[in-house]
């Protein structure tokens, strides 16, 4: 659903019009090699291949991978037994894990390795009986497949407002764990406030959130400061792409809003503005970015600077199922997750 070129109308403001373009932007790492794992999937073994839940938090690229042969489910029992399944890139629990062991599927994990480092963070603290405050959003797919690696240990604090009322049994034997996609601001006010009731409350042993979600917060604070307005390019679903839209006004940005699709940019937001901040969430390919860019120059925004507070090279290895292609040579692909800002 790209946007029409030309809808938009080029009208006059006060001053010249320009776009500031946030960098790091788009896919991270963990995203890349998710969506790399489904293509070499259907690549390797022929449509269909299932995928419980959205590969990533992404309308288009969804829509994208079932254009090739990809099909979502819910749950692992809509699939076929003995079919090839491939596990989101936000992480499963151990039950799903079973289930799809269960039912003879041909289980590809393409959970980004940094929840994975949350998961076993959750096991560890639950192994030496911890209780685990694992700040995050309830029914989200990450927060229920960490949740499921300790549901006895684990409970869900969904706000800073939550860590005033949440109970624990010992309160000198706390640990605090957070979804990977979370505000960094908001998740310190919630640890913060967690702290002042529970002083021996225990850090994780390294940053749960992770370096992409904070990097492109940090990116959009900046733009922020001089945006009339701030265009966010991601899902509705994508917790990272609607804490974006959320740190922009609170760092600045006069409006700030979320779209899917170029076409989704109204004339009315644009009235009176001069620049223009963009970004995207980090499972939004850099194609639907620049749609936004062609349309906005459509309204007068050509002057394109980009703001661009980080590098990003990390690179994580595929599922081992699928480092090799048919005739077991190494493939060219086996590193998915170059960051394109």
């Amino acid at each position: 659903m790209p946007g029409a070129r030309g809808r938009l109308l080029d009208l006059p403001v006060a001053g010249p019009k320009r776009v500031l373009l946030a960098a790091p932007r788009g896919y991270c790492a963990g995203v890349d090699r998710a969506v790399i794992a489904v293509e070499k999937a259907l690549e390797r073994y022929g449509a269909p291949v299932y995928v419980r839940k959205q590969i990533v938090h992404n309308i288009h690229v969804v829509t994208e991978l079932e254009s090739k042969g990809a099909i979502f489910v819910d749950e692992v029992d809509e699939v076929p037994p003995g079919a090839h399944i491939v596990f989101s890139a936000h992480g499963v629990s151990p039950a799903v894990v079973g289930a799809a062991a269960d039912r003879g599927l041909q289980a590809i994990d393409a959970t980004c390795p940094l929840v994975t480092k949350v998961h076993r963070e959750a096991v560890r603290f639950a192994r030496d009986d911890f209780e685990i405050l694992l700040i995050g959003h309830e029914g989200h797919e990450e927060v229920e497949g960490t949740a499921g690696e300790a549901p006895d240990h684990v409970t869900v604090v969904n706000s800073p407002d939550e860590a005033d009322t949440v109970v624990v049994k010992d309160p000198d034997k706390v640990v605090w764990l957070s979804q990977t996609t979370l505000s960094v601001d908001e998740t310190m006010d919630t640890v913060r406030r967690l702290r002042e009731r529970f002083p021996n409350l225990q850090d994780p042993p390294s940053d749960d959130i992770c370096y992409a979600t904070q990097n492109r917060q940090v990116a959009i604070k900046k733009v922020a400061v001089d945006a009339d307005l701030v265009i966010v390019v991601g899902s509705a679903n994508s917790s990272n792409s609607v804490r974006l839209v959320e740190v922009a006004l609170e760092y600045g940005a006069k409006a700030a809003y979320r779209v899917d699709y170029a076409s989704e940019i109204k004339q009315e937001w644009l009235d009176g503005v001069e620049t223009v901040g963009v970004t995207s969430g980090a499972s939004v390919p850099e194609v639907l970015v620049q749609e936004v860019l062609a349309d906005l120059a459509g309204a007068g925004y050509a002057d394109v600077g980009e703001v661009k507070t980080a590098e990003e090279d990390l690179m994580f290895s595929l599922p081992k199922e699928l480092r090799q292609d048919v005739a077991g040579r190494r493939d060219e692909r086996a590193l998915g997750g170059r960051t394109r800002s």
